[in-house]
C-alpha cells in the first residue's frame, strides 16, 4: 500500500504541532520537521492501535512481526525517530529479516536520510532474492479491505524512491526496472510503480522508453487506492489536463502534496521550468512534509532541478 497510506497519515500534520514537541527531522533546507499530534477519532484510533501493538511486542519482544508493527504504528502517529529505533533494534535480533529493512529505508526515506534509505533497502533486495513473492498486510486498509501492496515490490519502489530523490536517476531506474517486474500483481502496484518509472526515464531524457510505459495504463482500471498516480499517468498520455490533476485555487495541503510533484515534474520535463518552480514551491510550503512528492520536490529545489 503507498498512497491510500500516505493520505491516512497526512491529515496528522495539518494540525498545529504543540511548541515543545522535538523535530522528528531536518528538510533539505535545514529546517525543522516537526509531527502535528492527531486529534479527535484519529487520535483515539491511532492510540489505541500502538497501545496494542505495544502490548504485542511486550508479550514477545523476540518477535520480528511484533517489532514491525509496533515501528508501523509508531510511524502513524508521526514518531519517525522511535519506529526507526524500533527497527533497528529488531535488526539485531532478526539481521536477515528483510521486513525490517523494508519498513526502515521506508522511514530513513521520511526522516531524509537518503544514503541509510538505499543501504537498507538494497539489503532487503538481497535477502529477497529467488524468494516467492508476499502480500503486505495493511496498516490503513482501503475502502475495500483488500491489501493491494506486496514485500517485494514495496522494496524496490522505496529503493528507487531513494535514489531519485538523491538525483541517481540511472540507480533509480535500474530499481524501478527491477520494481515493474513484481508490480504487475494489480493495477495498483503497476500503477504506483509506473508512475515512478516514467518519471525517472524523462528525467533521464528517454522519452520513447516513458511512452511505452503508458501503454497498458487505460482510463478504466482496477485501482483501489493509488487514484491519484492513476491520475498523472492519465495526464502523461494526454487525457487529462494538469489542471484537472491539480488545481492550485483549490487543493489543500494533501491534495497539492500528492499530486503536485507529479504535475510539476510533468511541467518540468516538457520545458516549462518556471511553473514546475512555482508547484514545487507551493507543495514545500504546506505541512505535508512526510508526503514523497514533498520530499521530492524539496530535493529538485535544493538542487535547482
Amino acid at each position: 500500500m503507498h498512497l491510500s497510506l500516505f493520505l491516512a497519515a497526512t491529515a496528522l500534520f495539518l494540525v498545529q504541532p504543540a511548541p515543545s514537541t522535538q523535530p522528528e527531522a531536518t528538510s533539505l533546507f535545514g529546517k525543522p520537521l516537526v509531527s502535528a499530534p492527531p486529534t479527535g477519532d484519529t487520535k483515539t484510533r491511532l492510540e489505541g492501535d500502538l497501545a496494542k501493538a505495544q502490548a504485542d511486542f511486550d508479550r514477545d519482544p523476540s518477535s520480528a512481526d511484533a517489532a514491525i508493527w509496533l515501528g508501523r504504528r509508531l510511524a502513524y502517529l508521526g514518531r519517525f525517530r522511535d519506529a526507526i529505533d524500533v527497527y533497528t533494534r529488531g535488526i539485531a535480533k532478526h539481521p536477515n529479516e528483510p521486513r525490517l529493512y523494508r519498513h526502515r529505508g521506508h522511514r530513513y526515506i521520511t526522516v531524509r536520510k537518503f544514503d541509510e534509505a538505499i543501504a537498507d533497502l538494497r539489503k532487503a533486495s538481497q535477502l529477497v532474492a529467488g524468494r516467492k513473492d508476499e502480500i503486505e498486510p495493511d496498516g490503513a486498509p482501503n475502502k475495500a479491505g483488500i491489501p493491494r501492496s506486496t514485500l517485494q515490490s514495496n522494496i524496490w519502489y522505496h529503493l528507487g524512491l531513494a535514489q531519485y530523490l538523491k538525483g541517481d536517476f540511472r540507480g533509480a531506474l535500474a530499481s524501478y526496472q527491477e520494481g515493474m517486474k513484481v508490480s504487475r500483481v494489480n493495477d495498483d502496484m503497476l500503477v504506483a510503480t509506473s508512475d515512478w518509472l516514467y518519471m525517472t526515464l524523462r528525467r533521464l531524457k528517454r522519452d520513447e522508453e516513458a511512452k511505452r510505459v503508458l501503454e497498458p495504463i487505460k482510463e478504466q482500471m482496477d485501482v483501489l487506492e493509488n487514484g491519484a498516480y492513476h491520475a498523472r499517468l492519465l495526464m502523461y498520455k494526454g487525457l487529462r489536463t494538469p489542471d484537472s490533476v491539480l488545481n492550485l485555487n483549490t487543493a489543500d495541503d494533501v491534495q497539492i502534496a500528492t499530486q503536485g510533484y507529479g504535475v510539476g515534474n510533468w511541467y518540468l520535463v516538457n520545458g516549462d521550468k518556471p511553473k514546475a518552480k512555482e508547484i514545487f514551491d507551493r507543495v514545500v510550503a504546506g505541512k505535508a512534509w512526510p508526503a514523497f512528492g514533498y520530499i521530492a520536490a524539496e530535493a529538485d529545489l535544493r538542487r535547482g532541478f
